[in-house]
């Protein structure tokens, strides 16, 4: 994609970024509802993908502009971990599960330390 001089992409760039994003999330929901069909013996109207589909496009929309608030105000660039459960703090069930994904991703990353400082322990004079 061309950029313009002031480094931001062009408007029809962004119309077709955005489009491409409409359609993946509307993809993703389609196989999900398809999913679930299968699963409780029910039916979804296209209507009512589309309505869903739209619904969460608006609602990634909105969670981006949160998460962008919350750097700035804290004086970051880069959205943490924190900021995600900021945002998941109205849904229980939404802020244990990342509560639980963001835990295993630090232990996982402290066991790599662990491992990387044994070998290096080894290697070593």
């Amino acid at each position: 994609m061309e950029e313009q001089s002031d480094g931001e992409a062009s408007d029809s760039e962004k119309l077709a970024l955005d489009q491409r994003f409409k359609a993946a999330i509307h993809y993703t929901v389609g196989k999900i509802c398809t999913e679930l069909e299968e699963e409780m013996e029910v039916t979804f109207s296209r209507h009512i993908i589309a309505v869903i589909s739209e619904a969460t496009y608006k609602q990634s929309g909105i969670f981006a502009s949160d998460l962008e608030d919350f750097c700035q105000h804290a004086k970051r660039t880069t959205v943490t971990a924190d900021d995600v459960k900021l945002l998941a703090r109205r849904s229980g069930t939404l802020a244990n599960h990342i509560s639980k994904v963001h835990k295993k991703m630090k232990d996982a990353q402290v066991a790599s330390k662990e491992k990387k400082g044994q070998k290096r322990k080894k290697t070593g004079p």
